[in-house]
């Protein structure tokens, strides 16, 4: 392949990000294209047709390696376990059309401009390439592919101000669009030519191709008529499917490229213009109405509230705030902290509403565009799906090349026995190869995916969407579901029960709410009052739920930021001359409501917001008394929240009160205040100064229900032996609580708090500590019932169950990878866990060999939903493209309901595969005997086979539904799993002896004649010989093949009594196999209440007996059957319910005996190679497991976490923003 070539001949393209490829460079070479395209017409297009399936053989027999810089073609090849392999031209992009352009300057005044590295001079030429919608662009400085409809992340905040604050020049803007391209994702409506084309060439219709046209040469038109007329019907349904499919991603897109836009230029007026003429650095001005973001954008000036269902499935107002001016030499990512998305627009998401600064609207610098953008990741993930590894799907291709080596054989004997006797070279040839056709059944991939559509199908009837069907076989083996918290496993809305104000050295319960009681006026009230981020749109509050709630319970209001306030015009005069921006007017002002009793001032104005993310668990404001002094509030996590305060304002009993309600399944949040200085100007401080020194006023108690599908559900899993584990943003012992009353925790489980610390400038090692955890107390209903666990995946249950935050996960993950599987065995609880911190977790749970689901609201799961093998989205928003499955209804039922589904489509599968397999070999037997005698089966005969018994049996054999019961067991995973190999080769053993039986022992018939096939029936009842004209034709036969000849015609005719017993055999005991194979319970129903199949069974052996006592003589010569004695018939019949009896008694007793199975795995001392069954059998040996009361240090270097940072892409990254709330 020439890797080796040269330094520059391989690279990393988009390295550490999702989407990593390597790249290879290669240079077409002359003399090796002629020799291909020789090929091409020598094969009649067979090597072009390879080439078209694997791309990297098309480029190594074209191409030379070369470094990448001198490369006119390059090969892609995927880092994953995939391997896949795509080929990409090298373009150039010609810029001589634009005349001020000079080779021998600088193109942009930025020398550090990318553009500046990526135009070759003196031709003015950009080398670029095309990878999924992705443009590429060679950096002749760096030596490599840059994309460049992005703005270059290394520059800094004050760089981003004053570069891009006054908009791009209009010449550079225009550099820019021909080398950035148009900012639009474009997803044109495949035409139906192409789908059509692309179907026909799949390997599966190529291979039926070939079949056709071998059994048109052998006469086998019926059949061959069928087979094309079937074919014909997939590809249309397939074809159709594409279509709608690439109907509904245009028009999911196709808004986005016409968005009429305004965007400042530096020396100009602000200019109008479709969105699809923006690039990266452009200055769009947001101002008027709503806006259907067109880009992503870094917000500079003003604040902007949008709606970002389209990203987090939640449509709730999010405040976005500018970028600061800070003078910090970090790229403005870094300098930003986990902070930075609080600052950009996202394509897709639409803003709200706008406010301006004193310097103007709102503006924003156009930070990536087209397919780089956040909504352009979100169509690429659907247009290029992550392929799925599945054992199921490798088992299968591994069985077809097994059956392509049975063909081999079978057509060397063919070979053999027609050369010796004599026939013509073409007849050896076509025999040869139409044992391809017979030993490797083309409806195989077909049918092993029969059980899928169907399951798809009835999902969809119980609300469950599915848009990656390979992954419903995957939920038949999930044995750990992942849950995140609230929306989830409780209700999304809270009830607020307390207000408890920190009173000196104690807290004191000031309101009730359960009892109705007042908010009082103070600090407290006016934090529920202005910490939020809600919104008055058109009319109406919008915002967090968890807002809402509060600021309702204070009985104030919000009040129109355009209303007229003539009597405010002191208090604004006074903050303009602070060098505020504005005056009051692009402010949230809140005001006391009617019902809010006695309070001392007219209201609030919010000043500037720093807005809640889950990584910073807070949230605080800037607010003015209206006609007083400034005011500072903050809201979040109680523990972060005191951190923030003085010493001194935290009562000692802080963390005995937070424990007090958490552990009874409370969900808390602290405030805080402090009073800024009169002479304080307030329009330019930072989050940092803003949050410090601080008095902590005390705690805002909610109440968390759990929702009433949830215990059952969850009960329901654990005894089918799957394990639950939560993964929240709550506070830890929130979450331990839910998680007992959910039954996660069972009753008597030890609870085990792991807390690590990261190195300290007192202590160079980080740290981690085992803490036992007292028993919850038990309410007056009682304490949750015990219930069967499947902790750790084991079958027993568990005596302890850890729980840790999502800070010491990522210390343990930093510092303690080596304890980190063991910490997980029984990790039950995770909490305060980032959308990162969850997408790791769950493939760290992959990495032990766990099938893994993840059930999530889509507010800030969708980097989990993406990585789990099976993710279950309970939001119907445009974030759920992430996920596999999408619940309509938004409660956990979901979860049990596709495992059942998930585990009947499996069997299925498993038993098509079966049955595909013999009948197969089952015809593929039947065949090799007659061959003996040059004889065959005749057309009508496979056509009787192959459409009236296997296809409806492929078509019906699927329809069993799923059991309504988990059991505590999984089905096989895979296809070559002992039991399944065992009952492939008895039965096929079964189908061996019953016809190699049925060929010898017609042959030791005293009635058998060879020279004539009507003897048999003639003496004694000569209605059951044929008549004459019949007779005639089987005469001078040497032996019965049918081969001979009368009057100088060659017949054609198969009829003979070994054909006759030997189809009639293999024919029923392709419905007998049905019969065994088709299983019940207990991951699928009854096969009695699949009425179709059942009736179609039925039908077809009725015919086939038919075919067995009949003595039609139309009938038999339309079948090329003959005439065979009654005594004979019913030895047949014996012989097919004896092999039936045996095969039925073998496959109940044998293959499905569980106890059976499980002892000779003792035996033999078999032992599951899983990761973690393994670690779990090493741990149950530990007698210091687990370590508790002790401070464990380590010794060794921190590991690299950039692996927390790979895990999600910005099409999910904004997930880290919510709104306000702890929790996801």
């Amino acid at each position: 392949m020439g890797e080796g070539h040269g330094e520059n001949h391989q690279a990393l393209l988009n390295e550490g990000e999702e989407a990593e490829m390597e790249i290879f460079g290669y240079q077409t070479d002359g003399l090796r294209r002629a020799l291909c395209t020789a090929g091409y017409l020598l094969s009649c297009g067979a090597l072009l047709l390879v080439f078209y399936w694997k791309p990297a053989w098309d480029v190594w027999a074209n191409c030379v390696p070369c470094d990448l810089q001198e490369a006119d073609v390059v090969l892609l090849r995927t880092t994953d376990e995939f391997q896949t392999y795509s080929r990409k031209k090298v373009t150039w992009i010609s810029l001589t059309s634009l005349s001020f352009l000079h080779w021998d300057s600088a193109v942009v005044a930025d020398e550090s401009s990318l553009l500046n590295r990526v135009i070759k001079t003196p031709e003015l030429k950009v080398r670029c390439i095309q990878v999924q919608k992705i443009r590429y662009a060679w950096d002749l400085v760096a030596n490599c592919f840059q994309k460049v409809g992005v703005l270059e992340e290394s520059h800094t905040c004050a760089e981003i101000h004053s570069k891009f604050g006054s908009g791009l020049f209009p010449k550079e803007q225009l550099v820019r669009r021909l080398v950035c391209g148009a900012n639009a994702i474009d997803v044109e409506i495949t035409p139906i030519w192409k789908l059509l084309v692309k179907e026909v060439l799949n390997p599966f219709y190529v291979f039926q191709l070939f079949s056709v046209c071998l059994w048109l040469a052998e006469e086998y038109v019926e059949y061959s008529v069928a087979i094309v007329l079937m074919s014909l019907l997939s590809i249309a349904l397939t074809v159709y499917d594409l279509r709608k499919q690439s109907v509904k991603v245009h028009r999911l897109v196709q808004a986005h490229n016409s968005v009429p836009v305004k965007v400042g230029r530096r020396e100009a007026d602000v200019q109008a213009m479709e969105s699809r003429h923006l690039v990266p650095g452009d200055l769009l001005v947001l101002e008027g109405g709503r806006l259907m973001l067109p880009c992503d954008a870094i917000l500079i000036g003003g604040v902007c509230i949008v709606n970002e269902g389209m990203l987090t499935g939640e449509s709730i107002p999010v405040t976005k705030t500018h970028l600061p001016r800070d003078d910090s030499q970090q790229p403005w990512r870094t300098s930003c902290e986990d902070d930075y998305r609080r600052h950009v627009l996202f394509c897709g998401t639409q803003v709200i509403q706008a406010k301006g600064d004193s310097k103007g609207p709102a503006k924003a610098v156009v930070l990536r565009t087209g397919f780089n953008t956040a909504k352009g990741d979100l169509v690429r993930s659907i247009l290029y799906p992550k392929p799925m590894s599945f054992r199921l799907y490798r088992d299968a291709i591994r069985f077809l090349l097994f059956l392509v080596g049975t063909a081999a054989i079978g057509m060397v004997y063919t070979v053999c026995v027609f050369v010796l006797n004599g026939e013509v070279a073409g007849e050896v040839v076509k025999k040869a190869l139409d044992v391809i056709t017979i030993a490797v059944p083309p409806a195989l991939p077909a049918a092993l995916t029969t059980g899928v559509i169907y399951t798809q199908r009835r999902l969809k009837k119980k609300g469950i969407f599915c848009i990656s069907p390979q992954r419903i076989n995957m939920c038949g083996q999930l044995n750990l579901v992942c849950f995140d918290k609230t929306g989830t496993l409780t209700e999304d809305g809270l009830d607020l029960w307390e207000l408890v104000l920190a009173e000196g050295q104690s807290f004191q319960k000031a309101c009730d709410f359960s009892a109705g009681s007042r908010v009082p006026w103070g600090p407290a009230c006016g934090a529920m009052a202005s910490c939020h981020s809600l919104a008055l749109l058109e009319g109406k509050i919008q915002g967090d739920p968890l807002d809402l709630k509060m600021f309702e319970a204070t009985h104030w209001e919000i009040e129109d930021s355009n209303r007229d306030r003539g009597n405010q015009q002191e208090t604004e005069d006074s903050w303009d001359r602070e060098g505020q921006a504005g005056g009051l007017g692009n402010a949230v002002v809140v005001k006391p409501g009617p019902r809010a009793g006695q309070v001392p001032t007219g209201g609030l104005a919010i000043l500037h917001q720093f807005p809640f993310s889950s990584a910073l668990q807070r949230m605080s404001v800037v607010v003015q008394e209206l006609g007083g002094g400034h005011h500072v509030f903050m809201k979040g996590a109680p523990e972060r929240v005191a951190g923030f305060c003085h010493p001194e304002s935290v009562p000692p009993s802080f963390a005995s009160q937070l424990q007090h309600y958490t552990s009874r399944g409370f969900r808390v949040i602290g405030l805080a205040h402090k009073i800024l200085p009169l002479d304080m100007p307030t329009a330019f401080l930072t989050r940092e100064e803003v949050e410090s020194g601080l008095t902590f006023l005390g705690f805002l108690v909610m109440e968390n229900r759990l929702k009433r599908e949830t215990r059952p559900v969850l009960e329901e899993l654990a005894a089918a032996r799957i394990r639950s584990v939560m993964v929240t943003g709550d506070n830890i012992q929130t979450a331990i609580t839910v998680a007992r009353d959910a039954g996660m925790i069972p009753q008597g489980s030890r609870v085990i708090l792991v807390e690590a610390s990261a190195p300290q400038a007192g202590c160079p090692s980080a740290s981690i500590y085992w803490k036992l955890l007292e028993e919850s107390p038990t309410d007056s209903c009682g304490g949750p019932k015990d219930l069967p666990t499947a902790s750790g995946g084991g079958g027993g249950s568990s005596p302890f169950d850890f729980c840790m935050s999502g800070g010491s996960y990522e210390v343990i993950t930093q510092f303690f990878s080596q304890l980190l599987p063991k910490l997980l065995l029984n990790g039950t609880v995770f909490a305060r866990m980032s959308p990162a911190q969850k997408a790791s977790l769950v493939q760290e749970f992959q990495k032990m060999d766990y099938f893994v689901g993840m059930c999530g609201d889509g507010a800030n799961d969708c980097g989990a939903l993406k990585v789990a093998h099976a993710g279950i989205s309970l939001s119907e928003q445009e974030a759920s493209v992430a996920s596999p499955f999408t619940s309509r209804t938004p409660n956990v039922e979901c979860v049990p309901e596709l495992i059942r589904q998930g585990r009947a489509a499996l069997v299925t599968s498993f038993c098509m595969f079966k049955y595909m397999a013999l009948y197969s070999i089952i015809q593929y037997l039947g065949v090799l005997l007659l061959y003996w005698q040059l004889n065959s089966f005749g057309n009508y005969q496979f056509l009787f086979q192959d459409l009236a018994i296997t296809t409806l049996i492929g078509m019906t054999m699927s329809l069993n539904g799923a059991s309504p019961k988990l059991v505590p067991f999984r089905p096989p995973a895979r296809l070559i799993s002992p039991p399944l190999l065992l009952s492939v080769v008895l039965n096929i053993l079964f189908s061996l002896v019953l016809e190699v039986s049925g060929y010898v022992l017609v042959q030791n018939q005293l009635w058998y004649s060879a020279d004539g096939v009507f003897s048999a029936c003639s003496s004694g009842n000569t209605s059951d010989a044929g008549p004459p004209v019949f007779a005639s034709l089987f005469q001078g036969g040497a032996n019965g093949t049918g081969n001979g000849t009368s009057g100088g015609e060659k017949d054609e005719s198969y009829r003979s009594y070994e054909n006759t017993t030997t189809w009639l055999l293999s024919t029923i005991d392709c419905l007998l196999v049905a019969m065994v194979f088709s299983k019940g319970k207990p991951f699928r129903q009854p096969t009695r209440k699949n009425y179709v199949f059942v009736l179609t069974l039925a039908a077809q052996l009725a015919v086939c007996l038919f075919f067995l006592f009949s003595n039609l003589d139309e009938l038999y010569a339309r079948m090329e059957l003959v005439c065979i004695p009654m005594i004979w018939k019913i030895a047949l019949l014996v012989m097919l319910m004896v092999t039936f009896a045996v095969s039925f008694t073998v496959e109940k007793l044998v293959v499905e005996n569980r106890a059976l199975w499980g002892g000779l795995r003792r035996a033999f001392g078999y032992q599951s190679g899983s990761a973690y069954q393994k670690l779990r059998r090493a741990v149950e040996e530990d007698p210091a497991w687990p370590p508790l009361g002790t401070v464990d240090f380590s010794d060794a270097m921190a590991l690299s976490m950039g692996c927390l940072e790979a895990y999600a892409n910005p099409a999910f990254e904004s997930h880290e923003e919510l709104p306000s709330g702890l929790d996801p």
